[in-house]
């Protein structure tokens, strides 16, 4: 079998979280809204109309590419970026080119446990364009309409360096691009709305001196179907090259129900499109102070976040990249630390109990009724011996139901802790006495025996006891009867 080098570049957009359109004054919560109410002369490019550029989404976009460690440019320039579409009623898009709002930057992040560096070559601002619509909303039969409610919607587009050399890399940094985005407040980042969105450039080649030729990959809605995507276009690719035919430049789009990319046109290169400055906008300064004001306003990023935990609480590198990849999580664990300052412990809870519930209720964390001093009690009473592991969690699950606090649910479920010896030594002897085949089957070398015992005596405490207690007790009667 040849040997064969896969490159890959992405391309991101990431809707910023601005209340009002790039540049007018439209609203930007489109989701659910009818086609076409949230327009106006401006974002529909009707002649005459001017557009006002709206300073929140740059200030965000600037923050997004000091984010990526990007040179930020003294002056960016809009450029007008000319194609038909029936989604682009202007016919032209306001982008930028030659003058973008950063470049040079890298992001890092951490792929199969090996920290990788990708370059990113250009941060820039530019406007969406409307969407088609081929069904639904009283379309005749064989019709489409328009929807033009994102005409104008603020976007950030990452561009990085072809350093990408295999789907699971490019998975893992567009999960770290969307957490510096989230994490920083310019997006909220949700592939499935459309708010971050990845094409992505795919080459083959048998050589690691030269690149293939370039296939640009669209229509991908979620981290799994760029993983598919990537992995079905790179063994395309392959096949075509060992079949003595040739990879044309072209661009594909990714059919997530048939698991295939399919051709949809050639692929334009930047003359295509017939760049020039748009005269309805001036060039915009950003000086030093303004640069050095949106630096001072960015948090912790992730992956810092990340290696923090890894030194400071001990976690390892999967423990930590979960806890940190969304900030809410990361900083409802350092604030549950506050009442309970044992990392481990908390850390095995907010990565099994917590994020399963979250997980079941279908909400996040900040829209959970639990807080961090609440789960920090309860893991110190389990850590104390004041109730058991299983009553913790099925309090917990109360918790998020009621957002009650652990002793008022204790005292509304009427659980107590059994710490009588006595009567734990009692309950196990009747564990004993009415289980003679486990008995013997322990006494005879079989260990899950005694197992089946313990749960025998915590079902009868209705989970009321501390495990190690009750196996302590139930070996010290087993062994005084040998």
């Amino acid at each position: 079998m040849a040997d064969f080098y896969v490159t890959i570049g992405l391309e991101v957009h990431c809707q910023l979280l601005t209340k009002t359109k790039l540049f007018c004054r439209c609203g930007t919560d489109y989701i659910g809204k009818d086609p076409n109410t949230l327009v106006c002369p401006v974002c529909m490019g009707i002649p005459g109309s001017l557009p006002v550029l709206n300073q929140k989404a740059l200030e965000l976009a600037i923050k997004t590419a000091l984010a990526l460690r990007c040179e930020i440019l003294p002056q960016v320039v809009f450029h007008r970026k000319n194609y038909f579409y029936p989604d682009l009623p202007k016919g032209y898009q306001i982008s930028q080119y030659n003058f973008p709002i950063g470049t040079n930057g890298f992001v890092e992040f951490f792929a199969q446990g090996t920290k990788k560096r990708v370059r990113i070559k250009r941060v820039h601002v530019e406007e969406d364009a409307g969407k088609l619509v081929h069904e639904g909303l009283g379309l005749p039969p064989h019709s489409s309409g328009v929807d033009f409610n994102r005409c104008g919607i603020p976007l950030v587009e990452v561009v990085t360096e072809p350093d990408l050399h295999s789907p699971e890399e490019a998975r893992e940094y567009l999960v770290m691009l969307r957490s510096v985005v989230r994490y920083i407040g310019a997006s909220d980042g949700n592939m499935e709305e459309g708010s971050l969105r990845c094409d992505a450039n795919v080459s083959v080649s048998q050589s690691s001196l030269e690149l293939g030729t370039k296939v640009e990959v669209k229509n991908m809605n979620s981290f799994r179907s760029v993983f598919r995507a990537l992995q079905y276009e790179i063994e395309r690719q392959k096949k075509v090259i060992l079949e003595g035919g040739a990879v044309v430049q072209e661009t594909r789009h990714w059919d997530e129900r048939e698991g295939v990319t399919v051709s949809a046109r050639g692929k334009e290169e930047a003359e295509d499109y017939r760049y020039f400055p748009d005269p309805d906008l001036l060039p915009v300064a950003i000086t030093p102070e303004t640069i050095a004001g949106i630096e001072k306003t960015l948090p912790e990023l992730p992956l810092e976040r990340r290696e923090r935990f890894m030194v400071e609480y001990e976690l390892t590198e999967g423990e930590a990249g979960i806890l940190t990849q969304e900030r809410e999580i990361a900083d409802f664990f350092e604030a549950c630390l506050m009442e309970f300052r044992k990392p481990r412990l908390v850390c095995n809870w907010m990565l099994t109990e917590v994020l399963k519930n979250l997980n079941e209720l279908n909400i996040g964390i900040t829209q959970s009724r639990v807080t961090p001093e609440s789960l920090g009690e309860l893991i110190k009473m389990v850590d104390r011996k004041e109730i058991s592991g299983t009553i913790a969690k099925s309090i917990l699950e109360e918790m998020f139901t009621s957002g009650g606090k652990v002793k008022e649910i204790m005292a509304r479920k009427g659980i107590s802790f059994i710490t009588s010896e006595k009567e734990l030594e009692r309950i196990a002897r009747e564990a004993i006495e009415k289980n003679p085949q486990s008995v013997a089957d322990y006494l005879s070398g079989k260990e899950k025996a005694l197992h089946f015992l313990i749960g025998q005596v915590m079902k009868t405490t209705r989970g009321q006891a501390d495990p190690e207690t009750v196996k302590s007790l139930l070996l010290k009667e087993l062994r005084s009867g040998e």
